[in-house]
């Protein structure tokens, strides 16, 4: 019998499930990817910024995590992989641009010397006597922003963790939780050590002199598009209901249908993937799997966007990557700055350099909705003005694009890792359902692919055992 499987969500996490289903049950299978928009990718995104193709999602992924790599050596697109360029990152701390410092994970210190330039004679040290303080124990998990305080005062996560998780998460640093955020501080607390900074130091990677950052040349829609290829796919299709029946599974699609209209379209199939944001997981498991709903129900999420500017040929940007804001920073006037983070994307990839000179601003942090109430025309305006403030340029823009991402950047609350086994335990129970997403064990590009193709495989595994039986 031809397996069936449905995949819930376009995103990269759904795709890269689609992709591992093809592989593992072979050319008969029919595998459908259901998106409830008019395109595939989730957050990935590349669009045409002054006719370049450029990502105004995701950008890059991790190189030192396999699954992207791998995946596009399958793909046969690793000839299409490009690295950023030698330019360094800058964070706006305590109203001046400073280079971000080395030796640290994710902003915690393995070596306080290290932050000579970006905190005061006072923070500085109040880090350096964190290893001074009575030995930290973690009891379960921890809220990441009060444990900094405690152990290092406010400066250091102002000035450096919270720029740094505002990047990844669009959070702040009190809203997350250590676990989720740092699994290696964690690990290395577990392990033996006494404290944050002995943590960090046990925690740093060894330089291989290798690329840190890896992207496609032509935009990482390019992997989409390829993936894409694995399964039949739907647009527009959003799955209202999702329910168990005596083979398999039942996906209704689409909006309520008034009673005088014909019946609602469904799909019927042997087993399900769901890769879709934590609210939709909650609404669809709801009935289903209510455990695993309710635990996605406790998931919040952020909202931000994308500001792309080209700027005409000779815009003299700073020779950096790039500069993060801590939530605190402003401007010179009192006010509070638009951005939360620019890539300079013409310095940081050598491909995008040229006739124009792209720039990338990033709006949005969890709970602060900000600049994000304004209009696209505004938001330009907004985001212009800050470039103004931090980097002097003021020619006009040749192009912009604004992209928004509603809702869909989970937030890894104290707590978090628990909540995923809770989630993982009780899908498990349910034979032929498999979840995959951000949500799970990390935003990322490579952990996405990570969760799409554990889904796939556990999908797999359950079909072949019951044509088997």
């Amino acid at each position: 019998m031809t397996p069936r499987v449905a995949v819930v969500g376009g995103g990269i996490s759904g795709l890269a499930a689609a992709h591992r289903l093809r592989a593992l049950l072979g050319p008969s299978a029919e595998i459908t990817v259901v998106e409830q928009t008019d395109r595939l990718g989730g957050k990935i995104k590349t669009a045409e910024v002054a006719g370049r193709r450029f990502d105004v999602g995701a950008e890059a992924y991790l190189v030192r995590r396999p699954e992207v790599g791998a995946l596009l050596d399958e793909l046969d697109l690793a000839d299409g992989v490009v690295h950023p360029t030698g330019a360094r990152s800058t964070v706006r701390a305590g109203g001046v641009t400073r280079h971000i410092p080395g030796r640290h994970v994710m902003g915690v210190p393995a070596d306080p010397a290290a932050l000579t330039d970006l905190l005061t004679p006072e923070g500085l040290a109040r880090v350096a006597a964190e290893t001074d303080l009575p030995p930290l124990v973690l009891d379960g998990d921890t809220a990441l922003g009060p444990l900094l305080r405690a152990r290092f005062g406010d400066e250091l996560p102002e000035r450096l963790v919270d720029p740094l998780l505002g990047g990844v998460y669009a959070g702040g640093v009190d809203g997350l939780g250590l676990r989720a955020t740092l699994p290696a501080i964690a690990a290395a607390l577990d392990a033996g050590a006494t404290s944050l900074t002995e943590a960090a130091a046990r925690s740093l990677l060894t330089p291989t002199g290798k690329p840190v950052f890896g992207t496609l040349r032509d935009g990482l829609g390019t992997l989409v598009d390829r993936l894409a290829q694995s399964a039949t796919v739907r647009l527009g299709a959003p799955v209202r209901e999702l329910t168990r029946t005596a083979t398999g599974w039942r996906l209704t699609l689409g909006a309520k249908a008034p009673a005088h209209q014909p019946p609602d379209p469904v799909l019927d199939v042997d087993a399900v993937v769901l890769a879709v944001p934590a609210p939709a997981a909650r609404k669809l498991l709801d009935g289903v799997v209510p455990v695993a709903s309710a635990a996605y129900g406790r998931v919040e999420v952020a909202s931000m966007a994308v500001v792309a500017l080209a700027l005409p040929e000779g815009a003299e940007l700073p020779g950096t990557s790039g500069v993060l804001l801590g939530a605190g920073e402003r401007r010179l006037d009192g006010t509070r700055f638009a951005v939360k983070a620019f890539t300079f994307s013409a310095a940081k990839w050598a491909h995008l350099g040229g006739e124009s000179v792209i720039v990338r601003g990033s709006v949005g942090r969890f709970g602060d909705p900000g600049a994000l109430k304004a209009d696209d025309d505004e938001l330009v305006r907004l985001v212009r003005a800050d470039l103004v403030e931090l980097t002097g340029v003021t020619a006009p823009p040749i192009d912009a694009t604004v992209t928004r991402w509603g809702g869909g950047l989970p937030q890894y609350a104290t707590g978090h890792t628990d909540l995923v086994a809770e989630i993982e335990r009780a899908v498990a129970a349910e034979p032929g359902l498999a979840v995959a997403g951000a949500t799970l064990h990390g935003v990322g590009v490579p952990a996405c692919v990570a969760t799409g193709d554990a889904a796939a495989r556990r999908v797999a595994d359950h079909l072949r055992e019951q044509r088997a039986g």
